[in-house]
């Protein structure tokens, strides 16, 4: 099954840069802002790789990718990244605080370089669609600078949890790499190398099956180029460099493991009512109503309704936030009534996506009730998403939005489930956090792993 293998990774050299203003959040996430305030941290900011700047300028010869190609050639050259001596899985965790609580959470989990697969060969699972533009963009960089900078955030299910305790033990050792990033979330990491701890993890991995968790765009650019490359060869040597790519790997069974819930903002819905929604919906939900007629009561009723859907436990519940009008001010709760034939209300889903709210939303909510169809979702024609239920209601108070729809996450079960059956959720289902960062271990696919 998984064939996982220890790496010689190039990491940033600590006497020459600090960790906190070299390393990056995933490229996807990297914000114009973000971007510049990475420029701005060190001339060795990995942004220069992960997602550098276009200018109008830009040739064939000498544009992003180049530039990118260039850096890290030269950071190598002066002693900015260095190659472990030996090839070593790294023990990686993350102490961080649960967005909206005073919670701190731990997750861990080992970078290693996993044998790239195609789906067909029911190893590796996807969860979510891929977009060709991205893909576009990150093979072009890895047919420059040849080389991984971000990390394939892998799951796996092992409840012995045989891989953690050896992780355990090597965080007893002090770390090889300590930061924190701009979010608070404490980054670790630990080199392990004894030959018999590397054979219990790859034995231990060895009947897994991997579900991507973040990463998806990232995977298929790696098969792309791995198809270039046997290409090139004129055959296939499952040693070579470029039939692996580097992912950290997580165990659904570890403490710490948790998925956001990524909220729904809409707008732009010709005729919006949200009176006739009400009546549409009515006989597959009952609502529950949380009015207000102040800013203190508001925040109250908004309380209230987070900790409706936290405690709905098997019931299905759905929070909701219409723009106001010269009447009313207030949230509301739809929850599926009891007894509700679901295949009925979702004839076109799965039997395991049936058990989504997400699905449940989209399938039974915003095409049937609002119009907003699969087509229109992927154009991104009415829907945004936000991580935040403020930031989602703020969109209403702030006349950007007519409606939003305040979410509970997927369960990790749910994602394994229903990625092993070779199914994939709808598009923003899963907000896995914190995010692991970019340039913390690097893997070059030009020399031996």
């Amino acid at each position: 099954m998984a064939q996982v293998f220890p790496f010689r990774a190039f990491r940033y050299n600590p006497s020459r840069v600090a960790f906190d203003r070299v390393l990056t959040q995933p490229y996807d996430k990297i914000s114009p802002a973000m971007q510049e305030r990475y420029y701005a941290a060190n001339p060795h900011n990995l942004i220069v790789v992960e997602k550098g700047r276009s200018h109008s300028t830009d040739t064939p010869q000498n544009n992003v990718y180049t530039r990118a190609a260039a850096a890290l050639s030269d950071w190598i050259g002066n002693g900015i990244l260095r190659q472990d001596p030996v090839p070593a899985f790294y023990a990686y965790s993350q102490e961080y605080t649960l967005p909206g609580t005073d919670e701190r959470r731990k997750r861990r989990g080992f970078i290693g370089a996993g044998q790239l697969e195609d789906y067909s060969a029911r190893v590796v699972f996807r969860h979510e669609q891929t977009l060709s533009g991205p893909k576009a963009d990150r093979l072009e960089l890895l047919r420059h600078t040849q080389a991984h900078t971000g990390q394939l955030f892998m799951l796996y299910s092992d409840p012995q949890r045989r891989v953690d305790e050896i992780l355990a033990e090597a965080e007893s050792a002090p770390p090889d790499t300590e930061l924190c990033d701009e979010y608070g979330v404490i980054h670790r990491l630990w080199i392990v190398s004894r030959p018999h701890r590397i054979s219990e993890i790859q034995h231990a991995m060895a009947d897994q099956k991997l579900v991507i968790a973040d990463g998806h765009h990232r995977y298929e650019t790696a098969l792309a180029y791995r198809n270039e490359c046997r290409a090139r060869a004129g055959k296939i040597d499952p040693d070579a460099p470029f039939e692996r790519v580097m992912m950290t790997f997580i165990n659904t069974h570890s403490k710490g493991l948790t998925i956001l819930p990524t909220h729904r903002v809409a707008a732009h819905i010709d005729e919006f009512s949200w009176s006739a929604v009400r009546r549409h919906l009515e006989p597959w939900f009952t609502t529950e109503e949380f009015p207000f007629s102040s800013d203190a009561k508001k925040a109250e009723a908004r309380r209230k309704v987070l900790a409706c859907l936290h405690c709905a436990g098997p019931k299905r519940a759905i929070g909701v936030y219409p723009a106001a009008n010269s009447q009313k001010r207030a949230f509301y709760v739809l929850t599926l009534r009891e007894g509700i034939n679901l295949a009925q209300l979702l004839p076109n889903v799965s039997p395991l996506q049936r058990e989504l709210d997400v699905v449940l939303l989209h399938e039974g909510i915003l095409e049937p009730a609002l119009g907003i169809t699969p087509q229109a979702v992927t154009a991104e024609a009415h829907l945004t998403y936000e991580r935040e239920a403020a930031a989602a209601l703020d969109a209403v108070d702030s006349g950007r939005a007519q409606i939003s729809f305040l979410l509970n996450p997927c369960g990790v079960e749910q994602v394994m489930k229903i990625a092993t059956a070779g199914e994939v959720l709808p598009q923003k289902s899963t907000d896995f956090y914190p995010k692991l960062l970019s340039g913390i271990t690097m893997y070059c696919v030009a020399t031996s792993p």
